[in-house]
């Protein structure tokens, strides 16, 4: 069973009625309130309509060295200052904030400040990967550090973390949870940059390392989300769930990304996590596997010689006839099933149910 079809399979199928008009602001109807369901670029419409002024109203708080890189980041501004409209991202994780504080009970605009506070924290950890990895695009853009330097670009994530903690600096059980969901997405990335001078790493470790670098700010967006609206502590359990499965299905997709992606949607050269060799789940399950295949895998990817371009068509088939890719989309499989059978516990039939569910499919089959 495809991705697609696992979640046309769970009976929450999304409408594709066209979407309506509806208030701006932070009590705004939901996606579909109304009108009808929208499908997946429309939720992220919706939710980036209320996101965006808050953010930015945030972020234009920043001491003015900083704030410059940040606008840059988010694309509110060019390499020079000028006003810029380049896009900041799908917004997916507060996206999923809003609607889990939809699906508990509440308006959208309770979840509000906590949306806020998840996006500033990704862009914390954005920040930060793209330096430590050396990344020169993000988002089809020049990364903020390779325009304005290391330096900059570290204190300027340091600053989106304060300033995220600030924003929920009136909810200590909130403040407490975005500190262990850093906490978590500093252990995963120190696991992710210790497996680069390792050849043995398992699939075990791997796994453990989304679960902290991918799956825990997604599962915290999801939480605070229905802490916000008012869940019960059944709901926000499950919903904090949802998001921790549906953080795993992420990475998984966005490993069959980095070596299978079309670069003119992701935005990334071809083949770029290969290039850098990482030790992404496709490729750990391909070494860890045995056999022939496994073997010549191991003596290109893990030799003392660089990769050439040339070389980088033969790794990637040898990680598909290794299993590699197989395993992966059978786990996001797996994962999406777990997310959507949290989600259905939590969460009554109705719009914001229909609407998760649609951002779950874009998760699982997006394209950068």
């Amino acid at each position: 069973m495809t991705t697609a079809s696992a979640f046309a399979a769970s009976g929450s199928a999304v409408l594709t009625a066209d979407p309506v008009t509806r208030p701006a602001g932070p009590d705004a109807a939901g996606p579909g309130v109304a009108g009808g369901t929208s499908e997946a670029g429309q939720v992220l419409a919706w939710a980036r309509e209320l996101l965006l002024p808050a953010l930015r109203s945030a972020v234009d708080g920043l001491p003015e060295q900083v704030r410059a890189v940040a606008g840059y980041h988010f694309g509110w501004l060019d390499e020079s200052g000028r006003p810029a409209r380049e896009s900041p991202g799908k917004l997916l994780r507060p996206a999923l904030t809003l609607l889990c504080a939809q699906g508990a009970g509440g308006p959208a605009g309770s979840g509000l400040q906590a949306a806020v506070a998840v996006e500033l924290l990704h862009n914390f950890s954005l920040r930060h990967d793209d330096v430590m990895d050396g990344d020169l695009t993000r988002r089809h853009r020049r990364t903020a550090w390779s325009l304005f330097g290391a330096p900059a670009a570290i204190l300027a994530g340091d600053s989106l973390l304060a300033l995220a903690i600030g924003v929920l600096a009136e909810t200590p059980g909130s403040v407490a949870t975005l500190c262990a969901t850093t906490q978590d997405l500093i252990r995963g990335q120190s696991l992710d940059v210790s497996f680069e001078q390792r050849d043995d790493v398992s699939v075990a470790e791997c796994l453990e390392m989304v679960s902290g670098k991918t799956a825990a700010l997604l599962r915290c967006a999801c939480e605070l989300g229905a802490r916000h609206g008012g869940g019960s502590p059944g709901q926000v359990a499950a919903l904090r769930e949802f998001g921790w499965h549906l953080g795993i299905a992420f990475q998984f997709a966005d490993d069959l990304l980095g070596i299978w992606g079309d670069p003119q949607v992701t935005g990334k050269p071809a083949l770029a996590d290969l290039r850098a060799r990482k030790k992404s789940l496709p490729v750990v399950a391909a070494l860890a596997a045995g056999g022939p295949h496994s073997r010549e895998l191991a003596e290109m990817y893990l030799g003392p010689q660089p990769l050439a371009s040339r070389d980088l068509p033969a790794v990637a088939r040898l990680i598909e006839l290794g299993g590699g890719r197989a395993w992966a989309e059978a786990e996001a499989e797996h994962h999406v099933a777990a997310a959507l059978d949290r989600l259905t516990a939590a969460v009554p039939p109705g719009a914001p149910r229909e609407a998760l569910v649609a951002l779950a499919a874009l998760v699982t089959r997006r394209a950068g």
